[in-house]
């Protein structure tokens, strides 16, 4: 207690080891054969879309993320001499960060662009001419932007992986990776073909996935892991919350949707509970989808995890921080990881 009468929070060393922190990463490196193959397809590549991802690669990128999570001297700072730049033109603080302290982690160095008013853009200079010019200032490239398809006309004449850090309504690939790497460490049984039916997740997800960034490309990633999923419960006051053709695509990948609009009534049967509000459009957002939210008189399985991309706003209270229900902070520090793991396959410093 400080001299104002304040209660002040124990040095991190003296608290209590956080198992998701440790264990389940550790229980997740016994669970999946490490096989760094796959991760060939992805040296020196751009990711754009989740689409891009295989199961083979998620697994063995979140095998790689919970060696660096638990064993940092396995990062001998390969990336010295190596130059990030993170051109973020939306605003951003988890994302640029998670990738900014992966690559310093990793030993880089970083050029970061937060405000495009502060670039040729905002003298009309075209995205082509600005990827002409970072291939000769970086090693690799992080763009938001609220534009769809600012990333790929940076792809015409950009010389080096570019990696989409989340464009407009479209995508967010690696947020899902954060997502996948947080369900994987929850549950190593989800990892395997035919998990037994006792570790089969039944998941609710808060949210519009035709217009939000984050379900999209986290759904497509699900789709890898469709054999763990009893089902995924849609909680939704939207009438058409699925974009054109996007229902069909996920349940020919083999996910089972079921659309609900009361969420108390399915919180009880959930493992697990995927909430976000913020819609991004254009030189702004919106929230969605307020009215369902989570707090601690919310009917949650006592086992339930929640997860959430961050920031949050009313959909979710403070009070469940607490909790064994949260797993969004964690999820949070696990992204850096993940982007670690990522990073280093990018540019085969992996092996």
């Amino acid at each position: 207690m400080n001299r104002d009468g304040i209660e002040l929070r124990k040095p991190l060393e003296e608290e209590p080891l956080d198992l998701r922190g440790f264990e389940r990463p550790r229980a997740l490196i016994r669970e999946i054969e490490e096989d760094l193959t796959p991760l060939l397809d992805l040296v020196q590549r751009p990711v754009v879309s989740a689409r891009q991802f295989s199961r083979e690669q998620l697994l063995q990128l979140a095998r790689l993320a919970a060696r660096f999570e638990t064993q940092p001297q396995l990062s001998t700072r390969p990336l010295t001499g190596k130059i990030m730049i993170t051109a973020f033109y939306e605003p951003s603080t988890r994302t640029r960060l998670s990738f900014e302290s992966a690559w310093h982690r990793l030993g880089g160095d970083i050029m970061s662009i937060t405000d495009p008013a502060s670039t040729g853009l905002a003298k009309g200079e075209s995205l082509q001419d600005i990827g002409e010019m970072l291939s000769g200032y970086g090693h690799l490239v992080v763009l938001r932007d609220s534009n769809e398809q600012s990333v790929y006309e940076m792809l015409e004449t950009l010389r080096v992986p570019i990696i989409n850090g989340g464009n407009g309504l479209d995508e967010h690939p690696t947020q899902a990776l954060a997502d996948i790497y947080a369900l994987l460490k929850w549950r190593p049984a989800m990892s395997r073909e035919t998990p037994p039916g006792s570790e089969r997740v039944r998941l609710g997800i808060i949210g519009v996935p035709g217009r939000m960034r984050t379900i999209r490309s986290l759904l497509l990633l699900l789709a890898h892991f469709s054999t763990a999923l009893d089902e995924i419960v849609l909680i939704t006051d939207e009438q058409e919350p699925f974009a054109d053709g996007q229902m069909d695509e996920l349940s020919d990948k083999g996910l089972r949707f079921r659309i609900s609009d009361d969420l108390n009534a399915e919180l009880p049967s959930l493992d697990v509970v995927y909430t976000n509000s913020i819609l991004w459009t254009g030189e702004g957002f919106e929230e969605l989808g307020q009215k369902f939210r989570l707090d601690a008189e919310s009917p949650l399985k006592p086992s339930a995890i929640v997860l959430h991309p961050l920031a949050r706003g009313k959909e979710l209270s403070r009070q469940l921080d607490s909790t064994p229900h949260n797993w969004y902070f964690a999820q949070a520090r696990g992204a850096v990881f993940i982007r670690m793991a990522l990073l280093s396959t990018m540019l085969r410093l992996f092996a």
